[in-house]
Order: structure tokens, then C-alpha cells, then sequence
């Protein structure tokens, strides 16, 4: 794996890193579930969901690197039973954001933080999109000349988790700090994180 690492070319990297970072700026999935965790949380908790999305990547980026990917993605059926078990999850999340009243108090607990990171990680493992668009993105940046193709994935995969729980991590923490200075109106601020789980929901047993 050092090896491999090695290997890659400087310009490799500086060109994946710049395809993912015009990525993280495109608003998506991930994207919304951070501010709508921090929203609904804090700002430790927009971060918690943020390093719970990365891990899920890097989960998807070694099942890609093991060939399970691209057997999950030939089964229309498999990828159907994983999309809707997620916008399963994704509204049975917005149903307790709009049920709650506000009334809870707030505490950035170690489990509210663990709650926050086990929501994001198990959203993005039931996000079958991800693990389609990782199999179409990484390979792309693989020289077989170098090395392994699936360390390569592997590298290139852990590089691409550490970038987004920066970028989401960043738009979770700025959505809990304004979400933080309204909180009085603690009530609206659920119903607007049901609204974005909801949203998430239905885009993903649609698409």
C-alpha cells in the first residue's frame, strides 16, 4: 500500500482533489443531512453526523476496493431494497424532528453526539448513490502502471472521506451556530430538519 502510495503521481492528486472539491461544493445528500443535524443539534452535532457520513464513504470506498460494489450494482433488486430501507430511515427521522416541540432540552452530550454520528452513517451505508458514484469517480484517477487498482481506490477513497468530513463538518457546525442564536423558536428549527430529512426521503425512493 505505502508503496502504491509512492507511486501516484503529485498531479494525480492534485487533480482528484480539485474534482472533489467542485463535489463538496454541489449541494447534496450529505450536504443537507449535516445542516439539518446541526440545525436540529448544535453545532457538535452537525460535525458527530459530518464524521459519521465520512466513515460510511470509506465503508463504500472498501466494498468498491473488494469488487462488492459493482456485484451490489448489477441487482436492480438489491439496490431497490437499500434505496428504500433508506428513505425508509430518512422519514421515520423526519417524523421525530416534526413531532418534537422543542420542549427537550438541548445537551451535546456524548450520546446525543453518538446519536448524530450513528444517523449519518447509516444514512450514507443505505445511500446505494454513493456507492454507484464511487465506482464511476475513483477508478478514474487509477493507473494500473502504478500499483494495485484497488489500493489506489482505497488511497484515493480515504482522501476523498477526509475531504468531505472537513466540508460537511464545516456546513454542519455554521448551520448549529445560526440554528444555536434562534433557538428560542427551538419548534420551527425541528420543523425545518423534518422538512430537509423528509425532502432527502422522498428524493431518494424517487431517483
Amino acid at each position: 500500500m505505502i508503496e502504491t502510495l509512492l507511486a501516484m503521481e503529485t498531479l494525480t492528486f492534485v487533480t482528484f482533489i480539485g474534482a472533489s472539491f467542485l463535489l463538496y461544493l454541489t449541494p447534496g445528500a450529505d450536504m443537507m443531512f449535516t445542516i439539518a443535524s446541526g440545525v436540529a443539534g448544535g453545532p457538535r452535532a452537525g460535525m458527530a453526523a459530518a464524521a459519521g457520513i465520512s466513515l460510511g464513504v470509506i465503508c463504500h470506498v472498501l466494498l468498491a476496493a473488494l469488487g462488492l460494489a459493482a456485484l451490489i450494482a448489477a441487482s436492480p433488486d438489491m439496490l431497490d431494497v437499500i434505496r428504500y430501507a433508506g428513505a425508509a430511515y430518512l422519514l421515520y427521522l423526519a417524523v421525530q424532528a416534526w413531532r418534537d416541540d422543542g420542549t427537550t432540552p438541548r445537551r451535546a452530550g456524548r450520546a446525543e453526539l453518538s446519536r448524530a454520528f450513528r444517523r449519518g452513517l447509516l444514512t450514507n451505508l443505505l445511500n446505494p448513490k454513493v456507492a454507484l458514484f464511487i465506482l464511476a469517480f475513483l477508478p478514474q484517477f487509477a493507473d494500473p502502471a502504478l500499483g494495485p487498482v484497488w489500493h489506489q481506490i482505497i488511497i484515493l477513497g480515504v482522501l476523498l472521506g477526509i475531504g468531505g468530513l472537513i466540508t460537511d463538518g464545516a456546513y454542519g457546525v455554521f448551520a448549529g451556530v445560526m440554528a444555536d442564536r434562534v433557538r428560542r423558536n427551538a419548534r420551527l428549527m425541528n420543523k425545518i430538519s423534518a422538512v430537509i430529512f423528509g425532502g432527502l426521503a422522498a428524493r431518494l425512493a424517487i431517483t
